[in-house]
């Protein structure tokens, strides 16, 4: 049993928002973004002291607890990518447990990662949910402090292996909204694979730090509009949130 631990900042035993089914979700603490429409802030710091070391032990233990009502397993963040070693170990704890192996193992990650790491989670992961901030590098930068151009080639690197489950899009009103960069993702995606699930999120405030609560909420007439620019730029499968 690997005794790598992580730094936590939750876990939520039961979550249906965080991958199919059922999920088991652990949330790492610390992120390589610094995103102004951030719902999690408090998962930014490497480290703060209302979170705890976890190890691989005893986090397959707590799960081995939910695991009747469960579909999968996620890791979350923060940004999960950070403590990659300890998502390689626990989803290989999972694969390796009689009891555990038949859940489904999944990753939610801002995608700033280099190649090498995806290909060390690749054989014990099923699905890499990842978030597409901007299109435009420029716009990403001004939304997260970087820039996008891993995070692109990320998206490409796990839809060539066969693993990329969604592309999500946090929809941020004035800032990476406009009708045209909504069209050129669309036909960015399109090209990478015409029925790649994108979701649409619509951002709210909540959560949010309180020197950006001045960010405009999406409206539900947005996020139906850009469903339907994304959908006439040729994606088949865009859901909204």
């Amino acid at each position: 049993m690997s005794s790598m631990s992580a730094r936590v900042a939750e876990v939520i035993p039961f979550s249906w928002v965080d991958g199919p089914g059922n999920r088991f979700t652990v949330f790492l603490q610390g992120c390589s973004f610094d995103c102004l429409a951030c719902h999690n802030p408090q998962t930014i710091p490497p480290r703060r002291p209302d979170t705890r070391d976890a190890s691989v032990a005893e986090l397959l233990e707590e799960i081995r607890s939910a695991e009747p009502y469960l579909a999968g397993l996620t890791v979350s963040g923060g940004e999960a990518t950070g403590q990659w070693r300890f998502i390689r170990d626990l989803f290989g704890g999972v694969r390796a447990d009689p009891r555990l192996r038949r859940l489904t193992t999944f990753v939610d990650t801002n995608g700033h990662a280099l190649p090498r790491v995806w290909d060390e989670l690749l054989p014990v992961t099923d699905g890499f949910m990842v978030d597409l901030k901007a299109l435009d590098s420029d716009v990403h930068r001004r939304l997260t402090g970087r820039g996008n151009e891993l995070v692109r080639d990320s998206i490409r690197h796990l839809h060539g292996s066969g693993r990329l489950h969604e592309v999500r899009l946090l929809l941020v009103p004035g800032v990476n909204d406009a009708p045209d960069q909504l069209a050129r993702t669309a036909d960015w995606l399109a090209a990478l694979d015409p029925d790649l699930r994108v979701v649409v999120i619509g951002f709210r405030r909540h959560g949010v730090r309180p020197e950006f609560q001045v960010l405009l909420e999406s409206t539900p007439e947005l996020v139906a509009f850009a469903r339907e620019v994304l959908e006439r730029g040729g994606l088949r499968t865009v859901v909204t949130v």
